[in-house]
């Protein structure tokens, strides 16, 4: 029998009513002799619920008390899925993250996966079990705490499973039917892909498309797990995340998405002076803060404008930062700004098409949207942007690159 990892989200799991639908898929799956192994993500809504709650005590929480909360939100979950399966007749069993032997590291609310032992899975598979696993959690053994892998971490835990248990699919459920060429709320036109390679999903992830975690389509790369994204309301097609190939690079791109969680920061009248990027960015580091776009102004006497992004929940921390680093180098002041979003295309077409970035500019320009930083890669242009022509943009880029067929002038 093959080994099937599937996985559903908050919204698949958001009443007792769609937890009875998910545990029908499941027992489905089992039924066609798969040894099953599914991973849950908290009730929609609830871990929001959760930091709310925390927020509401102070915005500056602390992250270990953060883990401690918001992994309450899958346990729930697994719970509720278990019994609705044991209910029906499957012999069913919840495990937490530390229970299933998913090792982290201590970076609290962005812990990363150094290994998973899977003994309990494994015993609980040979006997018949179908198993069903909190999603975004793990455990720190040097302290023994509990660790979240960061929000969409189901995703993540879903895809190392399978790569702990040499599966070879890992399906993705979710309220969507498969992968876009950009959200259908935002683009009507919107089109389902059949197949998309890593690089392109892993981009889109990173830039803002909410389908998958970026970390686990990281891991589908290296470990050879497909990652096929499926809806868990509708018996239908779905999208299959796999290796490049040769159709893929006659479609130039494959997706537009925009990212409005950025704010920008910039620090003014930096001294101009070997190292002190390095100084800035490596006590960003120290605080687990991940920097996106990096811009530096050349200025006068001496001095430069460094702007960069970060995402929008890091920005009191990393402001706190900025702050302290600005009076250590004696740079003049920190600013920071929330109204942006980044406004992204990708393919891997684009490696072998020249003029993609002149007319991502050019269709920009045309509605009068200005761009403030630029970030590209071989496969996709990233643009920053005043956050209230978000939609816009998506809209007049898809009509561009993907309604008008790929054509680059």
């Amino acid at each position: 029998m093959s080994i099937v990892v599937m996985k559903f989200g908050g919204t698949s799991v958001g009443s007792i009513e769609r937890i009875k639908n998910v545990a029908e898929i499941i027992a489905k799956k089992k039924d066609e002799g798969h040894d099953v192994v599914v991973t849950v993500s908290a009730m929609a809504g609830e871990t929001d619920r959760l930091i709310n709650l925390l927020k509401s005590i102070t915005p500056k929480y602390d992250l270990r008390e953060y883990d401690q909360l918001v992994s309450t939100g899958e346990q729930a979950s697994i719970a509720l899925v278990a019994q609705t399966l044991k209910t029906m007749g499957y012999d069913a069993i919840s495990f937490t993250g530390p229970q299933i032997g998913m090792i982290t590291d201590g970076a609290h609310s962005a812990a990363r996966i150094v290994k998973i032992t899977a003994e309990r899975l494994k015993k609980a598979l040979a006997e018949g079990k179908i198993c069903i696993v909190a999603g975004f959690q793990g455990i720190y053994p040097a302290t023994g705490d509990i660790t979240t892998l960061g929000r969409g971490g189901s995703d993540t835990t879903a895809v190392a499973v399978a790569a702990a248990l040499d599966a070879k699919v890992c399906e993705i459920y979710t309220d969507v039917d498969g992968v876009y060429t950009a959200d259908p709320r935002i683009v009507k036109n919107a089109k389902k892909l059949d197949k998309i390679s890593y690089e392109e999903m892993l981009e889109l992830a990173s830039l803002g498309a909410k389908v998958l975690q970026s970390r686990s389509v990281e891991f589908g790369m290296k470990y050879n797990v497909d990652i096929m994204v499926l809806s868990s309301l509708e018996d239908k097609p779905g999208t299959l995340v796999t290796k490049e190939d040769e159709d893929m690079e006659k479609v130039i791109v494959s997706g537009v998405t925009s990212d409005k969680n950025q704010a920008k920061i910039t620090i003014v009248g930096v001294p101009d002076r070997p190292g002190i990027a390095a100084e800035i960015f490596g006590e960003l580091a120290k605080q687990n803060i991940n920097v996106d776009m990096i811009i530096q102004n050349v200025g006068l006497q001496d001095k430069t404008d460094l702007s960069f992004t970060v995402q929008k929940t890091d920005l009191l921390r990393a402001m706190d930062v900025c702050n302290q680093v600005c009076t250590k180098i004696g740079a003049d002041r920190v600013v920071s700004d929330e109204n942006i979003a980044k406004v992204s295309i990708v393919g891997v077409g684009m490696k072998s098409h020249a003029g993609v970035a002149a007319k991502m500019f050019e269709v920009l320009a045309e509605n009068n949207i200005n761009i403030q930083m630029i970030s590209t890669s071989e496969i996709k242009i990233s643009c920053l942007i005043d956050e209230k022509f978000s939609e816009l943009a998506v809209r007049v880029l898809h009509d561009a690159f993907v309604t008008e067929g790929d054509s680059v002038s």
